[in-house]
């Protein structure tokens, strides 16, 4: 048996302090610590689940990326609309299966992630 566990999600970024504000008002997640212009670790404010840590990164972002955040809802039309609301935006997704019960969104450094229909 292992003793692993995730304890945060690292999130490449073009700007931290712009990426704190979006993902804290996101998911209602607090600095650790306080940060820097090159990285910060969120965490739930309630303390349940892993981190995000942010770190400035120069890679540019990838349009099919192979790690994603897959954020889950029982109101995912109200949560898409207040993420678009905090500086997401929708993406023009080519992969939506028939009957997708997720929305493709981008954070506002273009970083990929769902919207979940757990409803």
């Amino acid at each position: 048996m292992s003793n692993l566990r995730v304890g945060s999600i690292v999130w490449g970024v073009s700007d931290v302090a712009r990426a704190t504000a979006f993902w804290t008002a996101a998911l209602d997640y607090v600095p650790r610590e306080p940060g820097d212009e090159t990285w910060v670790v969120l965490v739930p404010r309630s303390g349940e689940g892993p981190g995000l840590s942010l770190a400035l990164s120069e890679s540019p972002v990838a349009e099919h990326p192979r790690v994603h955040l897959d954020l889950y809802t029982a109101d995912q039309a109200g949560e898409v609309e207040r993420l678009v609301g905090l500086g997401a935006h929708r993406v023009d997704w080519d992969r939506y299966p028939p009957n997708a019960d997720f929305v493709v969104l981008a954070d506002p450094d273009g970083n990929i992630f769902c919207v979940i229909d757990k409803g």
